[in-house]
């Protein structure tokens, strides 16, 4: 028995030591052959090492064994001897088209910058014993089969560098085909160099600083948008499309719908060669980059111009019709672009001039489908109109004008390159403005005075009708009408205080700034009266052609304040249309107090002599209950 189970361990031990043993062992790989390669381009083949012994850096040797040699041996390269390379291999060894590239210190590739029909045959990859027993695997072969060059590629048009208006539509053709007895696909790229003129390379070049991939063809036939390009692509903006050919080339058809400023550079035509190894991964083996041209893109900015008529000042009497026109110049004619014409006007009326500050509002705007919307003043969709008079020229015209159109007009148009009609939320490509129109209405000369008096007559109190009375007159020629405004601020807290004086009209010089005015009541130009408050029951008339009348019937202490009135000045124009001439005038204010009625005033005492006969009485109850209680128990006492 235990005879029997030293054998086991023994085996048992045997067996492992081998299996260490074996994942210890050298073990150098190849891909799996064979390979197909296209001569005139690349090749690349990786060599690797593992389960070594020795230093981290191994060396390796490469030896070709030729088809048409009847397998004899040829020495390629060597990383450790650079006497290595048998004869035909010395030359391409000493000047780098043939060499080893070490991507680490076990694994390495045999590049052949261009590969020639004789370099086709059996690889053999090579690592010198480093071990301190020989075992495993020390080299590695794959077969690799050099096919013909058959890639084509073509251009019929290509790019003159005359300058392309910013906006318009580029389209680049290219034809590209192979012609294998190998089952290869073909990708077809657009792409563009940022800067300097093109490499015109004609087989496997280098890789050129500065490209960007446009949109390409992979060899799956999927349509893949270079990087920077996909929202233009999914846009719509890019196309690529694959046509039918002559002489076994088919022909690939880029489109850039409106070319952009950052579109200008060197354009190229690139097809690539791609073949799947029995590893199952594609392979590049043949590249062919065609040059097509410059292109240089204008910016619209150069060439737009945005002009308004008339032009500096122009002096209007008011009622007379106001006719501002916008012409838009530079305009590329082979260009289809949608315009957003706006007309803004900054400025308000002071005296008889416009006044260049304020805040720039839209008076109209006309779309590119050419719909006319008017600004915040919608009354003027009535009064006035935007018109497209030609190509590239569009009016405004407001038929009556009045005082507040005074200010600085300006053309502002956006342009979309491009886009006939862009989408509510595309960016316009370029905004541009033009010079300032000034314009001036010459206004009469208007005066507006207005004193506010409180009628004298009884106390007013809680539950009287308030009446104020306001004197407006405005001074000017021709017919002419005030609109009256009354506002309420709270009385100052010094006028609110015991022993308030008995005059019951007392006039102050201006009402409060430090408080916001409330308005009750206003009378309009055309006779129509607006009240504004809630709390009272509140009419305004007109007594007479100066003399205007608030009432607050059945008043509250709320009622009480502080009040004045406003009058504006409004004219009207040759048309009969009535305007605001912007003069103003503020009447003093009068302050308006509320005394307490006779019934609040007799409420006073009683509430005081109710409560004095009440206290009075729970004194004389609680003494009297002390005694008898007190006498009460001295008499338990003596009992």
């Amino acid at each position: 028995m235990r005879t029997m189970m030293a054998s086991m361990k023994t085996a048992l031990f045997v067996f492992v030591h081998g299996v260490i043993h074996y994942a210890v062992c050298r073990d150098v790989t190849l891909p799996t052959g064979t390979l197909y390669r296209v001569a005139g381009f690349q090749v690349s083949l990786p060599c690797s090492v593992s389960g070594f012994e020795g230093p981290r850096t191994q060396e390796f040797e490469w030896f070709l064994y030729r088809d048409d040699a009847a397998g004899r041996q040829m020495g390629v390269v060597s990383t450790r001897d650079k006497g290595f390379p048998y004869a035909p291999f010395q030359p391409r060894v000493k000047n780098g088209e043939v060499r080893v590239e070490r991507d680490s210190g076990d694994k390495v590739q045999l590049v052949i910058q261009r590969l020639r029909a004789e370099d086709q045959g059996k690889y053999e990859c090579y690592t010198p014993s480093t071990d301190t027993t020989y075992q495993g695997n020390y080299s590695a072969t794959v077969a690799v089969k050099v096919i013909p060059d058959t890639l084509q590629i073509s251009y019929t048009r290509s790019l003159t560098g005359q300058p392309v208006p910013e906006g318009a539509e580029l389209t680049l053709t290219c034809s590209a085909g192979i012609q294998s007895e190998q089952l290869t696909h073909l990708s077809v790229t657009f792409g563009k160099r940022s800067g300097g003129e093109g490499t015109g390379s004609d087989g496997a070049g280098g890789e050129v600083s500065n490209v960007r991939e446009i949109i390409s063809i992979d060899k799956m036939l999927g349509i893949v948008p270079g990087r920077g390009y996909k929202k233009r692509y999914d846009d719509g903006e890019i196309t690529l499309e694959k046509r039918n050919g002559e002489a076994g080339l088919a022909v690939y058809v880029m489109k850039m719908k409106m070319v952009q400023p950052d579109d200008t550079g060197s354009y190229f035509c690139e097809a690539s060669q791609w073949i799947r190894d029995p590893d199952r991964s594609w392979q590049k083996i043949a590249q062919r980059t065609l040059d097509i041209g410059n292109l240089t893109v204008q910016q619209l900015a150069e060439s737009l111009s945005i002009t308004s008529s008339p032009r500096g000042e122009v002096t209007l009497q008011i009622g007379s019709p106001l006719i501002l026109t916008c012409e838009v110049l530079g305009m590329p004619s082979d260009v289809n672009s949608g315009l957003l014409v706006q007309w803004m006007k900054r400025g308000s009326v002071s005296s008889d001039t416009a006044v260049a500050g304020g805040v720039e509002v839209e008076v109209a705007r006309m779309s590119p489908d050419g719909v006319v919307s008017w600004g915040d003043d919608l009354s003027r969709s009535s009064g006035g109109s935007m018109e497209k008079v030609s190509e590239g020229k569009y009016s405004l015209k407001l038929f009556s004008a009045r005082p507040l159109d005074s200010g600085v007009y300006r053309c502002v148009v956006s342009v979309y390159a491009g886009r006939r009609n862009p989408g509510p939320s595309t960016p316009a490509t370029h905004t541009q403005r033009s010079e300032g129109v000034t314009v001036n209405l010459k206004t009469k000369d208007v005066l507006v005075s207005a004193v506010a008096q409180l009628p004298r007559g009884p106390l007013l109190k809680r539950g009287s009708t308030i009446t104020l009375i306001c004197t407006a007159t405005v001074t000017t020629t021709g017919p002419a009408q005030a609109q009256v405004q009354w506002l309420r601020w709270p009385i100052p807290a010094p006028f609110i205080r015991r022993g308030q004086s008995t005059t019951p009209d007392l006039t102050l010089p201006a009402p409060p700034v430090d408080d916001k005015p409330r308005v009750v009541a206003a009378l309009m130009y055309d006779g129509v009266s607006k009240i504004y408050t809630n709390t009272s029951e509140v009419s305004i008339d007109r007594l007479s052609a100066v003399s205007y009348r608030l009432r607050v019937h059945t008043a509250t202490m709320e009622d009480q304040g502080m009040y004045a009135c406003h009058a504006e000045a409004w004219g009207q124009d040759p048309h009969g249309g009535w305007y605001n001439t912007g003069t103003r005038a503020e009447s003093n204010a009068v302050t308006v107090y509320l005394y307490a009625r006779a019934a609040d005033l007799l409420l006073i005492p009683l509430v005081v002599g109710v409560s004095s006969a009440l206290f009075v009485g729970i004194v004389i109850i609680a003494t009297v209950t002390c005694c008898f209680m007190k006498r009460l128990a001295r008499q338990r006492a003596q009992k």
